[in-house]
C-alpha cells in the first residue's frame, strides 16, 4: 500500500475544506472553529490557516464569495468549498483512515472527519487499515520469533512496544467496523450536522 504524500499530512487544509462543509466562513471564522471544536492537530495558527487558505484557493478547492470591510474592522474574504474541493476533502480522509503511518495525527485528524464519507465508504477505508495493521503485526511477530532465540530480550523491546501498539490499534479499528455495520454509531447526512456554528463577537451567526 502506498503511503501518505505531502498534501494527505496537510491537515490545516483538511480541516479549512472539512469546516467549508457547514457553508462559506472567512478566516477568522474558522480559526474560531478549531480552538472550540478543541482540533489540536491543528498547529501553526493564524499563519498556518492564511497559507492554507492560500493554496486551496490557488488550486482551486476552494473560491471566494465575497471581500466586506465593516467600519473598524478588517478587511474579511468569504470562502466557499468548491465541488472540486469537496471530493479531494473526501479523498484525502479516504486515504488518511485507510494507510497506517508512524505519525497517528493524521489518523486523529481523519477519524475527526470521518462522517465527510459515506458509511460504505468509511467501512472500506477502515477494512483496509485493519488489514493492513493485521499484517504488519504479523511481521513484527514473526521477527521477534526469528530473534528472539538469538538476541536478549533487551535489545527487542522496542519491537515489543510496536507489536502492542500495532496490534492495540488493529483490534480498535475492526471494533469500531464493528459499531458502523451494526448501526452502533450514528451517523450524519454530512459533517456539517456534526459542527456548531460559532458566531464572531459582535456579529450574527451565519446561516
Amino acid at each position: 500500500m502506498a503511503g501518505l504524500g505531502r498534501a494527505d499530512r496537510d491537515l490545516v487544509g483538511l480541516t479549512v475544506l472539512a469546516l467549508l462543509l457547514q457553508g462559506p466562513r472567512h478566516t477568522y471564522d474558522m480559526q474560531r472553529q478549531i480552538v472550540d471544536t478543541h482540533k489540536d492537530f491543528v498547529t501553526g495558527l493564524p499563519r498556518s490557516m492564511y497559507h492554507a487558505v492560500t493554496r486551496l484557493s490557488r488550486d482551486g478547492l476552494i473560491t471566494a464569495v465575497e471581500t466586506t470591510r465593516d467600519a473598524g474592522r478588517p478587511e474579511r474574504t468569504l470562502y466557499r468549498l468548491t465541488d472540486a474541493g469537496r471530493d479531494e476533502l473526501r479523498a484525502r480522509v479516504r486515504r488518511l483512515l485507510r494507510t497506517p503511518d508512524p505519525d497517528t495525527t493524521v489518523f486523529v485528524a481523519a477519524l475527526s472527519y470521518l462522517g465527510c464519507l459515506p458509511v460504505a465508504e468509511a467501512c472500506d477505508a477502515l477494512e483496509r487499515r485493519a488489514e493492513a495493521l493485521a499484517a504488519s503485526a504479523d511481521g513484527i511477530r514473526a521477527q521477534l520469533d526469528r530473534l528472539g532465540g538469538a538476541l536478549p530480550r533487551l535489545l527487542l523491546i522496542e519491537a515489543e512496544y510496536e507489536l502492542a501498539r500495532v496490534a492495540g490499534e488493529r483490534d480498535w479499528v475492526r471494533a469500531l467496523l464493528a459499531d458502523l455495520r451494526g448501526g452502533a454509531l450514528s451517523w450524519p447526512e454530512d459533517l456539517a450536522a456534526l459542527l456548531p456554528t460559532t458566531s464572531i463577537p459582535g456579529e450574527p451567526p451565519m446561516s
